[in-house]
């Protein structure tokens, strides 16, 4: 774990993004992937190809695996086939991240409320959190379309501050995409990277600007008793 200075004596909550800080989704979206792959005829693409994709949504999977982007007239219709793929199969492999169990049961025990800010729209990040049993749990629940602008914008975590009761100061968020750390300081909280997430294929974690970058879901712990 790599500090940059910023202590934690006023966090009052924790915020998560969902896919690849709060749970591994990446064999599942993978999945969806190779399926729309070969219903085009294509081989399949191998997992740890796949997986640094996953946190670039449906226009970077369709992006990297059909070589189709935005402005290409067949994009829409691919990436609505592929979310229609992945919507059959949702929770066929996701599962929380091992080391987070712990970690969310320990803030549980702390009396310190955590909750999900994902890009994920609420068409399959409600049905997900519901089914891995995080529903009753996360205090708050803001996803992609939940308010106007997804993140980099701060606009779902300043909600997500809003609904908790609390001053988005009073918050850190943790997140494994350099659009997580910008939101998280854009919004005026502490950021933390998590190094075992999909990270992309941008700039290197260290040069995202976090607070701290954790390697491992209970350093998030070690960070919190810092101050």
């Amino acid at each position: 774990m790599s500090q940059a200075g910023v202590k934690c004596g006023g966090v009052q909550a924790v915020l998560f993004d969902l896919d690849g800080t709060l749970i591994d989704s990446a064999p599942d979206l993978a999945g969806a992937a190779n399926r729309l792959r070969a219903t085009h005829g294509l081989a399949d693409m191998p997992f740890q190809q796949l997986r640094p994709l996953v946190g670039s949504g449906a226009r970077g999977m369709v992006g990297a695996t059909m070589g189709v982007g935005p402005d290409d007239p067949r994009f829409i219709a691919l990436r609505d086939e592929f979310l229609a793929i992945y919507e059959q199969d949702m929770l066929l492999h996701t599962q929380v991240f091992a080391g987070m169990v712990p970690v969310l049961a320990r803030l549980e025990a702390m009396k310190l409320p955590w909750g999900i800010v994902t890009n994920k729209a609420e068409r399959f990040a409600l049905p997900v959190v519901a089914g891995l049993a995080l529903h009753d749990r996360a205090a708050v629940l803001v996803c992609g379309d939940t308010t106007p602008h997804a993140k980099p914008h701060p606009g779902s975590l300043l909600e997500a501050a809003r609904r908790m009761g609390l001053r988005a100061s009073n918050c850190a968020y943790v997140g494994d995409d350099l659009r997580d750390v910008q939101a998280g300081k854009a919004a005026g909280m502490a950021t933390l990277a998590a190094a075992w997430g999909y990270l992309g294929q941008g700039e290197r974690i260290d040069d995202w600007g976090a607070d701290a970058v954790i390697d491992l879901p209970a350093d998030l712990l070690k960070w919190l008793d810092s101050a």
